[in-house]
């Protein structure tokens, strides 16, 4: 199992790789996904994703028992004003999470406030295996057939 700080550092590479390339490579309209914070407490996993200025009506998001998915688009407000450098995040978005054990996806709720979606994802409890001892009744037909048999 990997440590949060290996994971931090993946994540930073991963960051300062993406950017090196998006400065190298000619601009054009790609998907890009919002940087997550995932957490877990016994009960339920918390997963937060930076979406700075991007609207709830911009934002859908689905939950399966074992995957979230987060899209959407920031779109560009027009303006007469000429940019002069922009480094902030337009177009279409998509992130999708696999999640390390289920969920209770009908029990999720979700939360966008100040640029961060909040996603509560409870999860599924494991049903605890049960032992159930039968009483078996005999039928008195059956038995009359019995007691038949032995006494022929």
């Amino acid at each position: 199992m990997m440590t949060s700080t290996r994971l931090q550092e993946m994540e930073m590479a991963r960051r300062q790789f993406n950017q090196l390339f998006s400065e190298l490579m000619p601009t054009r309209e790609t998907t890009w996904s919002p940087a997550i914070e995932f957490t877990a407490t016994e009960a339920e996993f918390i997963l937060r994703a930076q979406l700075p200025g991007i609207a709830a009506k911009d934002v859908d998001v689905q939950i399966g028992q074992d995957t979230v998915s987060i899209s959407g688009e920031h779109k560009l407000e027009a303006t007469e004003a000429k940019g002069l450098r922009s480094e902030f995040r337009y177009g279409k978005f998509r992130r999708v999470i696999s999640l390390p054990a289920p969920v209770q996806n009908d029990q999720a709720k979700a939360e966008l406030k100040d640029g961060i979606l909040t996603l509560t994802l409870p999860r599924l409890q494991a049903v605890k295996p049960t032992i159930v001892k039968l009483n078996l009744v005999e039928s008195e037909a059956q038995a009359e057939e019995t007691a038949d048999v032995w006494n022929s």
